[in-house]
């Protein structure tokens, strides 16, 4: 806690010196201006420690408030960094000033807005070499990254349904982070998937975020709800391509086991949350990798950074023989804001090639 406030601490002292002291504002503006700068420094980590021991309920407002105030200092930050840059180069201070702060507060009011309508409906078509006739043309809609959790309810997951429905697609997967709170509070806001419809049913696999709560718990509701989730294994969908599912890199991931037995004359279509997982999936000669994970970065720049871990941040590419499509997710995680991002639905057809 006290490392994170003193970097916090710092990056906001950098915000005032850069960004509020250059602006020679009145005497109670710039009192006022202070004082939120230094409020916002440790907002976050403090929120975080207070609502540890809350209901979700109780916590949301104070979460819900810190959030956003982590996403003007971000974006305030790199406004500060770039005013730095272009008094260097021989701007005016002040003006420069003015201009960055406005552009921060316009960037993540224009986020707040993004997050606010909803995932829209991202449509690809993948080729697949091995793909039988009785397959082409099939539609899978792929969410992941729901985060049914701290911050999104069942509301949002009735209307993530809603759309989905909408679609009428063949095949509905989730590739992970779809639980993301304590059992007995999140329950119910979960149950609006079982309105979930495909012709060939629901699958998912695990996440990263299912891990850190109850996980047999969660497990056994998403059966209950009619969510097959697939743990190191493989289904045969509609007599023309292998679904395979992995959990999760970071606890048990067993690509070579979710395929053993497969038929290896028809395609291989894996669920793996990670985009990281490709390499092993590479080597397993699976056709299609569908992945989550990332959100694309969800703020603007932070998806350049996830590509130095990361073989594709968002999108589809072919690797080798191997496709990968990496969802920006259905949700969203921490701040209420996509910048240079969207919320999505994936809507993948399948098509001989």
């Amino acid at each position: 806690m006290l490392i994170a406030v003193g970097i916090l601490a710092a990056c906001h002292l950098y915000i005032w010196s850069r960004l509020v002291a250059p602006m020679a504002l009145p005497s109670g503006l710039h009192a006022l201006a202070t004082a939120l700068v230094v409020a916002l420094a440790p907002a976050l980590p403090l929120a975080v420690f207070a609502t540890r021991g809350m209901s979700r309920e109780r916590g949301k407002l104070l979460r819900l408030s810190a959030y956003i105030g982590f996403g003007f200092s971000v974006y305030l930050f790199l406004a500060a960094i770039v005013t730095h840059v272009a008094v260097l180069a021989g701007a005016n201070p002040r003006l420069s000033a003015l201009v960055g702060t406005a552009a921060a507060i316009a960037v993540v009011l224009g986020g707040l807005a993004n997050v606010a309508r909803g995932p829209i409906v991202k449509s690809v078509t993948v080729p697949l070499a091995k793909l039988p006739e009785t397959g082409a043309g099939y539609r899978i809609v792929q969410l992941t990254d729901v985060h049914i959790g701290p911050m999104l309810d069942g509301k949002f997951a009735t209307e993530v349904v809603r759309r989905v429905n909408a679609l009428a697609p063949d095949l509905v997967v989730i590739t992970g982070d779809l639980c993301d709170g304590r059992f007995e509070e999140m329950r119910s806001h979960m149950s609006p998937l079982r309105d979930l419809r495909a012709r060939d049913g629901v699958y998912a696999c695990t996440g990263n975020h299912e891990y850190y709560w109850e996980l047999p718990q969660w497990m056994a509701e998403l059966r209950s709800l009619g969510v097959k989730v697939l743990h190191n294994e493989h289904v045969t969908i509609n007599d023309s391509f292998v679904l395979a599912g992995v959990d999760d890199s970071s606890v048990s991931e067993d690509v070579p086991g979710a395929l053993a037995g497969r038929d290896p004359k028809l395609p291989v279509v894996l669920l793996a949350h990670h985009p990281s997982t490709l390499p092993r999936a590479q080597a397993e000669g699976v056709d299609l990798q569908l992945s989550g994970h990332t959100h694309g970065g969800q703020l603007l720049p932070f998806g350049w950074l996830i590509r130095l871990w990361e073989p594709l941040a968002a999108g589809l590419k072919k690797f080798g023989s191997t496709w990968l499509y990496v969802s920006q997710g259905t949700g969203f995680w921490g701040p209420p804001l996509r910048v240079g991002t969207s919320s999505e639905i994936a809507l993948i057809t399948l098509s001989q090639g």
